[in-house]
């Protein structure tokens, strides 16, 4: 099945900042139990955007979310410092977001992973920049596998990000990362295909039906998780819809559930 990485609780976002500035726990727990009603299997916890107070921030974050969380949580970070702290108090196993090709996040983010018991997500970013080509992005997440698979983060908890671009710089952003997506997953059967959809459609007007329509397609070429709102009702449809008419709902059960709860209608 589909897995939804709840991205909501972000210090980036002002309402989720004044709540953590204001220690305000009734927020916070209100939003993720409404992410993990709408369908999240993954709540993603981030507290990097209150400079100097990242630490402390996100210590309360999951003391607040810990008793009422249903599902893992996903730490993200760029600080293994923070990650350290923040992977001691989790009682679920989690998923570290994240890891990349670019050599200083590459050194400081594989000492903490190594002998770690969690899932990664590994971005197909380097220090060349953002992937031109679907071999690259096939290359770097070649390359990501083998140095994760070294330290002990098995193939079957690795989450490549693709890293989607805009399809309004260049037309054939759409069919390269799909086509990339179809390589990675060809190669490693095992390896889980992430990351976030809005990037495909910026620039663009309308731009939920393009990201909704994008997700289906990523889906049909091997994506089985991505980072998004689950309180966004119309792309968690068309995510359920999907998952069931390429075989992974059986017997419709989700879909079905989905339509009596009325969180799946025309």
């Amino acid at each position: 099945m589909f897995e939804v990485i709840g991205e909501r609780i972000n210090t980036s976002r002002k309402l989720v900042q004044a709540a953590v500035a204001d220690r305000d726990a009734d927020y916070i727990i209100d939003d993720v139990k409404k992410q993990q009603d709408a369908g999240a299997t993954y709540i993603d916890v981030n507290a990097g955007a209150r400079i100097g107070h990242e630490e402390e921030d996100m210590k309360w974050l999951l003391d607040t979310i810990q008793p009422i969380a249903t599902v893992p949580l996903t730490l993200d970070s760029p600080d293994p410092a923070i990650l350290e702290m923040a992977f001691a108090m989790v009682e679920k196993t989690p998923m570290i977001n994240s890891i990349s090709l670019e050599k200083e996040r590459f050194d400081a983010m594989m000492p903490f992973l190594d002998g770690k018991d969690c899932k990664v997500i590994a971005l197909c970013m380097d220090d060349a920049g953002m992937p031109s080509s679907s071999d690259d992005i096939l290359g770097r997440a070649k390359t990501l596998v083998a140095e994760l698979n070294k330290i002990g983060i098995g193939t079957a908890n690795i989450y490549v990000d693709p890293l989607v671009q805009p399809i309004s710089t260049d037309s054939s952003k759409g069919v390269m990362v799909l086509d990339a997506v179809r390589a990675i997953k060809a190669e490693f059967p095992e390896v889980h295909i992430t990351g976030g959809l809005s990037n495909i459609s910026y620039g663009l007007p309308q731009r939920h039906i393009i990201n909704r329509t994008f997700v289906t397609l990523m889906m049909d070429a091997g994506m089985d998780s991505a980072i998004i709102d689950p309180l966004d009702s119309k792309i968690m449809a068309s995510i359920r819809t999907a998952d069931m008419l390429l075989g992974h709902d059986q017997f419709c059960m989700n879909y079905l559930k989905g339509t009596r709860d009325g969180s799946i209608v025309s």
